[in-house]
């Protein structure tokens, strides 16, 4: 893995189906890509699926919860796969506003980064509802209404707060796993990520590369596993 004094330190090696290409080349190659995209996606799924628990928490058992839970659900259920091909059908074949395929522009973008961040924005969604729920029940929030905070300071400064650390707990591993890239996403809009390189070698059993791409995501997860502790120390500064 190490390779020797006179190659790079961290050599993993040739891949085994592409000629004059190794897993380093690979890697530094692609990796940007799915990482550009997964990065997009875990965003776009705080911002929806933190605003949409919160709109639901606020206004529980109304046709506001009723949706959102409903849209929920739905998300959970059906894979990211699925959602970019009624996404690439839809904007990219019937109303032509987005590239069928590819990779080099924003417009690139958008339909993967969407069609991978709704089923994380459907479980943090729940995620924050049901943290949210517990929080606007629970003894601080009746004494900073008593005291007089405006409620949208206690909404945002005091129970979202608390109702995040679930929340935290769920984002390193789905960043990790949205920035090594999604498998079939990537094969199904033909980006040139990891996530295809992946797919192409467990067919061509290019064992070196699965070897990489394997390892890449270890790390990734252990390092975002680790952001989030350090970030619990900001959302929950309780001595442990």
């Amino acid at each position: 893995v190490f390779g020797n004094h006179d190659g790079p330190i961290f050599n993993l090696g040739p891949s085994l189906r592409h000629e004059n290409w190794t897993v380093n080349d690979i890697l530094i190659a692609q990796l940007p890509i799915s990482m550009t995209i997964g990065m997009c996606a875990i965003l776009l799924a705080l911002c929806i699926g933190l605003t949409a628990g919160v709109c639901s928490a606020l206004r529980p058992r109304t046709w506001v919860d009723g949706i959102s839970l409903g849209i929920a659900i739905i998300g959970i259920s059906l894979p990211s796969f699925v959602i970019g091909v009624v996404l690439l059908v839809v904007f990219a074949v019937w109303l032509q506003w987005f590239p069928i395929s590819g990779w080099g522009t924003w417009r690139h973008m958008v339909l993967p980064s969407i069609a991978l961040s709704l089923p994380f924005a459907a479980y943090i969604a729940l995620l924050t509802r049901t943290g949210m729920i517990e929080q606007m029940r629970s003894d601080h929030i009746r004494t900073a209404r008593a005291m007089g905070i405006s409620e949208r300071s206690v909404v945002l400064k005091h129970a979202l707060k608390n109702a995040m650390l679930p929340v935290l707990s769920y984002l390193g591993p789905a960043t990790a796993a949205a920035m090594t890239g999604s498998f079939v996403v990537e094969k199904v809009f033909a980006i040139p990520g990891i996530g295809t390189h992946f797919v192409d070698a467990v067919l061509g059993k290019d064992i070196t590369v699965l070897m990489g791409i394997v390892l890449v995501y270890s790390i990734m997860l252990v390092l975002f596993n680790l952001l989030v502790d350090v970030m619990y120390r900001f959302f929950d500064p309780r001595p442990a």
